[in-house]
């Protein structure tokens, strides 16, 4: 059998190879290729027939568990960012496809994108893989008048005629030398608006290649680059002025001066999704010269903390458009539309709920106090009240400073296992904790914290919130004393029961440092126990999670 129907073999289309070959769908390698195409996201494991090591890139793409109500359209739209789309073929009994890009470079650059941001379809998650062919032929099939229509007329938007989404020629015009990077300030930062927030908002205009983060007279700013000057007119006009949050963290967009971004690190600062390869730095991300210089002069570019890797996900579910609900005077009342490019994020409840209290259970409660929860939850917000349930010590109520931070805090803690314990956190159905009456017998179970000087995020628009990490087994260390050496700090950490299996001081600062522990579950505890340790010298430790790895 010729090699040239592996894919449709793969894809189990019920046709004889007499039939494949005359009608001409495809043109390939000459011999069977035993080789599995390797899947954009990395998360499918399901095997087909003659699958073995993943197919070389190719301008032909595989798309598999396509839903059934999908348009031709929509399947298109997916590759349209990143280039022409050349030919399609759809198999919807099979809920499967095949795109066929323009270059190999533009099927690359998508694939790679669609690594890192599962593609949906009417919110579901698909698969995008590279064909084991060179070429699609479709000329001879039966059934392929919508498609080609559909490919016609996504193409003509494509290079500028927009009459079918509403709108003139002459817009794609005037984009013409439009750059498609946006400079983005956000004012009012009472909130946490990380790279991926910003990614989630700012996707649902098309997609985006490249974030650059950056603090500048102590503001977050951004730039951000997408794949076509359409896709940043279009965002800068439904965005600019709108608040991400309820009267809070205001959007200010621009044209950049630049054309295009270099991004060097793939971290919580900066990120090209469009090359996995990228080293992850020491914490630091540098710049490209050219950034700076486009704002006036080198160096005023700072990294305002050293916390390495991704950021955090929030929690926020990776489904179709954008959309910020219950938050009055936030993205929410945008009332957006939901565009056909797949691998969109939602931010669903993003903004300030109606509750700040938690209900944490399944404690031990032989380790628990008021303590190590006012220290462990404060990594995620400013905890004021901890009240552990008198008769019922594997529960307690945690009161944060506001909904926002108690989202951030379920987020993340729900499901930790700390202290032998797998914690549950939900709202709780109380508004406030309640302090016990004077004279009510407490056994110091209820503590008020509103007034503690340990508070990370007390100081309005304070750069802790752009240091929010979900727990890991790597811990990130700060405020250290020039004295300190690794020794101590590993000696510290070994002293109080726990294994280190590696430590690293910030190349460019040695107030910081990386330890990794032994487990999750350590770092979790470390962190309860070491967070504000005194150092000497005035100086107490400062501990919260990273990213990064040692």
């Amino acid at each position: 059998m010729d090699g040239i129907v592996t894919d449709l073999i793969a894809v189990g289309l019920k046709r004889g190879s007499d039939e494949l070959l005359s009608a001409g769908i495809v043109n390939g390698p000459s011999t069977m290729s035993n080789s599995t195409p390797a899947t954009a996201n990395g998360n499918d494991t399901k095997k087909f027939k003659g699958e073995g090591s993943p197919n070389p890139p190719s301008r032909v793409l595989h798309i598999r568990k396509i839903p059934n109500e999908v348009s031709e359209a929509e399947v298109l739209s997916l590759g349209l960012p990143f280039g022409k789309v050349t030919n399609l073929l759809m198999l919807k009994g099979k809920n499967q496809a095949f795109l066929e890009m323009a270059s190999e470079e533009a099927a690359v650059t998508m694939v790679n994108y669609y690594t890192t941001v599962t593609p949906h379809l009417r919110n579901q998650p698909i698969y995008i893989q590279y064909s084991n062919h060179r070429e699609l032929k479709t000329d001879n099939l039966p059934n392929q008048g919508r498609a080609q229509a559909a490919l016609q007329a996504v193409n003509a938007m494509h290079t500028g005629n927009m009459s079918m989404a509403g709108s003139t020629v002459s817009e794609g015009a005037q984009l013409a030398g439009q750059s498609s990077v946006l400079r983005i300030i956000v004012e009012n930062l009472f909130y946490p608006v990380t790279l991926e927030v910003l990614h989630q908002i700012f996707t649902k205009y098309g997609t985006v290649l490249k974030i650059i983060t950056f603090t500048k007279n102590n503001q977050f700013q951004a730039l951000l680059q997408y794949a076509e000057p359409m896709h940043a007119h279009h965002a800068k006009l439904a965005l600019d002025g709108q608040n991400i949050y309820n009267a809070c963290c205001t959007l200010r967009i621009e044209f950049s001066k630049l054309t295009s971004l270099n991004v060097k690190y793939n971290n919580d600062k900066s990120r090209d999704f469009t090359r996995l390869d990228l080293p992850s730095g020491d914490g630091q991300p540098t710049v490209d010269p050219s950034v700076a210089a486009a704002f006036g002069a080198p160096g005023i570019i700072s990294n305002p903390y050293g916390g390495g890797g991704f950021g955090p996900a929030l929690g926020f579910p990776q489904t179709a458009g954008l959309s910020v609900q219950g938050i009055p005077g936030g993205l929410g009342h945008l009332g957006l539309p939901h565009g056909a490019v797949g691998g969109r994020l939602a931010m669903h409840g993003i903004g300030p709920a109606a509750n700040s209290v938690l209900l944490v259970s399944n404690l031990n409660p032989e380790k628990v106090s008021p303590h190590w929860l006012f220290i462990l939850f404060g990594v995620y917000g400013d905890v004021h009240r901890v009240k552990i349930l008198f008769n019922k010590k594997e529960n307690a109520l945690i009161q944060m400073a506001d909904a926002n931070q108690a989202q951030l805090a379920m987020s993340h803690l729900n499901g930790q296992k700390v202290y032998g314990r797998v914690l549950r956190v939900t709202l709780s159905k109380h508004q406030m904790v309640q302090l016990p009456r004077e004279g009510q017998e407490d056994q110091g179970l209820t503590k008020d914290y509103s007034s503690s000087p340990l508070h990370r995020f007390k100081k309005p628009g304070s750069k802790n919130f752009q240091n929010i990490f979900p727990p890991s087994s790597t811990l990130h260390l700060s405020n250290i004393p020039p004295s300190i050496t690794e020794d101590d700090l590993k000696n510290l950490f070994e002293s109080a029961g726990y294994c280190v299996k590696g430590f690293k001081f910030f190349l460019k600062d040695r107030k910081m440092a990386l330890i990794q522990l032994d487990s999750l579950e350590e770092a979790i505890q470390a962190l309860i126990d070491l967070h504000n340790h005194d150092l000497g010298e005035n100086h107490h430790l400062r501990v919260s999670f990273s990213k990064s790895t040692i």
